[in-house]
């Protein structure tokens, strides 16, 4: 398996940790437990943040730049709601 690969599932990984923590953040019933929640969630974020950057700088993460158009029309799509 290639660098690339192992780096994008660690970044799936990693992201799936987030939306946990995020969710165990919102549906904590006490501020201790809130508060382990959000570290943990602080932390997995910046992880998250370097193996980004780490992808983006070997040109491994590409985005696309999507038209004004498209974006005009997702602004009305979502304000009419």
């Amino acid at each position: 398996m290639e660098d690339k690969d192992l780096i994008e599932k660690e970044l799936l990984i990693i992201k799936g940790v987030c939306d946990l923590y995020l969710h165990g953040t919102i549906e904590s019933s006490t501020a201790e437990v809130h508060e382990a929640f959000k570290c943990a969630l602080n932390e997995s974020l910046n992880i998250q943040n370097k193996i980004y950057n780490l992808m983006a700088e070997k040109g491994w993460y590409q985005m696309e730049n999507v038209e004004q158009q498209k974006i005009d029309a997702a602004k009305q799509k979502f304000a009419a709601q």
